[in-house]
């Protein structure tokens, strides 16, 4: 059941798979289409589509590729409340299980042995798992982030409830412990953190990452440099995947040595930094204020000084930024946002810039409030919404498999006007 929940085509041989990807990506295109006429724009043009449909370029690596996985601490269906494991069920239907992911297809063997480890640790704890926030408890969620370089990482979220300073440093000291000299030795962890965390999720800034041993980073290799990452920064899930796409962004950027770059929700500057040595200049403009410093170490590491970093909201920076605008050079952009796609005021900063004619937008949920962006990037003027400049069109779309056995895609989009 778990296997289904989380990697529904791992049945399939990968060719079947990317054969289905290709055909939701299909429709996703024909609902964009569909939405395109409804605005009064002639949208069909090869095969009915609003743009040409690139069949799904494969993954590299097929099995254990993700770099980061998250692990959830509840019952078990043994019933055993201190299971490490990935969900299975529905709070709806009050049927929810923690289930060990040992099978699960996607998930490395080290990320495994990090959550049967944690699990063991707790198993021996006299403290109890925090199952629902107000009926107490404390151990929480488990998240092992890996590079290709041999680094490991483990991030334990804790709830401190009524728990005083001495006694977090006792269980702090004891998960150092645990992790450098006794059962969980053998994960050789690079770095351990610690969050107390009150809250769902919780940021850096909300309540700080607490290393309780080794480096504060761990470091990967990504088309020929190297790449800092904070417990909290965003980097691809598919390392491997993250090389062919970013080559091919590369391509489509048509960059040249005059080309600005804007490098929209940056992260830790992979995108922007891979590409640097193509183009004048690259801007990156990032939320999470870690990743941005991790972006700026990343440059001075690999001895690129083309590029400069914002932190902040990008509906807060980019408006600012481009409104000042008067740069002769070609600017291309790139957006590679969340899953919630990106704030309107985004969007109308994009469309109000005339020196932008290229876009590319990296959706892993094209179908969801990515579809809005694409409308809003593609309408007609529209003084209501305050949506002024030029549209763009779509031109074409590439979809990239860089979570196979899902059902997932990273859809890229590319826009002109």
């Amino acid at each position: 059941r778990l296997a289904n929940a989380v990697t529904p085509l791992w049945r399939l041989p990968y060719q079947e798979q990317l054969q289905v990807k290709y055909e939701s990506q299909r429709k996703i295109l024909q609902t964009l289409t569909s939405r395109l006429e409804e605005l009064g724009i002639d949208a069909q043009k090869l095969g009915g589509f609003c743009c040409p449909l690139q069949p799904v370029v494969p993954s590299p690596i097929i099995n254990g590729y993700r770099n980061k996985s998250t692990f959830s601490v509840n019952r078990g269906p043994d019933g055993n409340p201190k299971t490490v494991g990935l969900y299975v069920g529905t709070g709806r239907g009050r049927n929810i299980v923690c289930v060990k992911a040992n099978h699960v297809e996607n998930i490395p063997s080290k990320h495994k042995q990090v959550a049967q480890c944690y699990e063991e640790f707790i198993c021996h704890s006299p403290l109890d798992s925090c199952i629902l926030f107000h009926e107490g408890g404390h151990w929480r969620e488990l998240v092992v982030r890996t590079t290709s370089c041999g680094h490991t990482m483990a991030i334990i979220t804790f709830h401190p409830q009524q728990l005083g300073q001495e006694a977090l440093a006792t269980q702090k000291a004891l998960l150092r412990e645990f992790f450098t000299r006794g059962p969980g030795a053998v994960c050789a962890l690079t770095s351990l953190y610690f969050q107390e965390s009150t809250m769902t999720r919780c940021s850096h800034a909300q309540s700080p990452y607490q290393l309780l041993h080794g480096a504060p980073h761990i470091f990967e290799e990504l088309l020929g440099l190297k790449f800092r990452i904070s417990p909290d920064a965003f980097f691809q899930i598919n390392t491997a995947g993250a090389e062919v796409l970013y080559q091919a962004v590369g391509e489509l950027c048509q960059a040249t040595e005059d080309t600005v770059l804007l490098d929209i929700c940056c992260g830790t500057g992979t995108i922007g930094l891979s590409l640097a040595h193509r183009v004048s200049k690259v801007i990156g403009v990032e939320v999470v204020e870690k990743a941005i410093e991790d972006a700026q170490w990343n440059a001075a590491f690999n001895g690129i000084s083309n590029c400069e970093f914002h932190s902040g909201k990008a509906e807060a920076v980019l408006p600012q930024l481009l409104a000042s605008w008067e740069d002769a050079r070609p600017l291309v952009a790139v957006v590679n946002p969340s899953r919630a796609g990106l704030h309107y005021r985004v969007v109308r900063a994009i469309r109000s810039c005339r020196s932008i004619r290229r876009l590319l937008y990296i959706s892993c949920k094209p179908e969801g409030e990515a579809m809005r962006n694409f409308l809003e990037l593609c309408c007609p003027p529209d003084p209501r919404k305050k949506l002024a400049g030029e549209p763009f069109a779509p031109v074409l779309a590439i979809p990239f498999d860089m979570f196979p056995h899902t059902v997932h895609c990273e859809l890229v989009l590319l826009f002109t006007r």
